[in-house]
This record gives structure tokens, sequence and C-alpha cells, in this order.
């Protein structure tokens, strides 16, 4: 398995607080990929997996149909890997992926950033509640999440990089901002998402048509 993410990876970023902006002296480098698996692996009956961990520390990459499959539904974390300003590694097969990456774009990911955000939220007041303690570290990535979900909604680019809000952000991370100031920001940015929504040009859905000519384009090439 780790063959296919050593020879025939099409696209390979760093993600995670680098990416970010947000990251330290220490920070780790979280790296996902996109492989595209040789097209006649798929004719037998074990199939190619759609995921492979590693081979490094903190690295995980999806086959290029799974890939496209979770960038359609919206998937927060997969659609950064299309925007991330730090590629690593990229192929022709990875270049036209990056340039079609609008075509995964839609109305849903109201939904997809606002859920993740409401569910990291639940997370960490269920731990307050159970133990008293808090994840800052989850709570400042769900604030990140309701502030990227509305930025794609008004401009159409995943917003990656979020320098501009680091003093904030690290500060909820750190546990200095209380958590009253904590959640007052994200009811803020959760009426901004909404406020987002209501005005986006983004299309109703993505358009699954642009990316199944890229997938078969993909599969037609790994024929040769």
């Amino acid at each position: 398995m780790i063959e296919l993410v050593e020879r025939h990876t099409v696209l390979a970023v760093v993600v995670g607080s680098r990416a970010y902006g947000l990251h330290g002296p220490g920070s780790d480098y979280d790296r996902r990929g996109v492989y595209a698996a040789p097209t006649r692996a798929f004719w037998h009956l074990d199939k190619p997996p759609t995921h492979v961990d590693g081979p490094a520390a903190e690295q995980f990459s999806w086959e290029f149909e799974r890939f496209c499959v979770l960038a359609l539904q919206g998937n927060p974390t997969v659609l950064e890997v299309l925007w991330s300003p730090l590629v690593e590694t990229i192929t022709e097969d990875g270049e036209r992926l990056r340039a079609a990456r609008h075509a995964f774009l839609s109305q849903r990911l109201a939904q997809t950033y606002g859920n993740y955000a409401r569910d990291q939220l639940d997370r960490v007041a269920a731990r307050r509640e159970r133990t008293g303690e808090t994840n800052h570290k989850q709570a400042m990535h769900m604030i990140r999440l309701l502030a990227a979900g509305a930025h794609v909604l008004r401009t159409g680019e995943v917003l990656v990089d979020v320098r501009h809000l680091r003093d904030r952000l690290l500060a909820v991370r750190r546990g200095e901002l209380p958590w009253n100031e904590v959640t007052a920001w994200t009811a803020d940015l959760q009426a901004d998402l909404d406020d987002a929504a209501a005005g986006t040009e983004l299309p109703a859905e993505p358009d699954r048509a642009a990316v199944d000519r890229l997938l078969t384009e993909v599969r037609e090439r790994n024929l040769r």
C-alpha cells in the first residue's frame, strides 16, 4: 500500500498549523496527499485501498476517486488540500486536480463547515460539563472552521492561511481568552456564516460532471 503513495502520488501538501500560519518552532508537519492507483489495479477482485497512512509520521493520503467523492461532499479537511499554500509534490494530474478545485464548491458548504464547527463545540462543551476541563485546541479549530466557512461562501476560495487571526486564535488555544468571550466570538461567527450563506453566489450543487470528466481522464491516462 505504501508503494501507492511513494510511486503514484499526484498531489502532496502540508496542512495543519504550518499551513494555517499558527505554527511554532516545534510544530509537526501534517501532510495530506492524493494518489492515483493504476487503472488496471481496479480490474482485480481486491481493489486498491481508498486511503493510506504513512509512510511518514502525520501523513495521510486518499486515492484519487475517494478524494473527489469527499471533496464533492464539501469535506473541509479534504478541500484544504486543494488550497494549501505549501505544496510538496505535484504532477500533471495533480495540476489538473488543483485547476478543477472550484468544481467541488457549492452552497452545501454552509452546512458542512457549520456542522463540523458545531460538532467541535459540542465536544468541548460536553467535556467541560463532564470534567470541568476545556479542550482549548479544539475550541480554536471550531472558530477557525466558522471563519473559513464564511470566507469560502463569500469568495469562492477556501481559507487556509489564517495569520490575520493568529494572535486571537492562539490566545484561545492557550486558554487565555475567557470562555464567555470564546462563546461570544463563536456566536458572532455563526451569524456571519449564516449571513454569508444567504448571499453566496456559489452554485446549489457542485459540478459533478466536471469532476467525473477529470476522474475519467485520469483513469484513461493511468491505463497506458
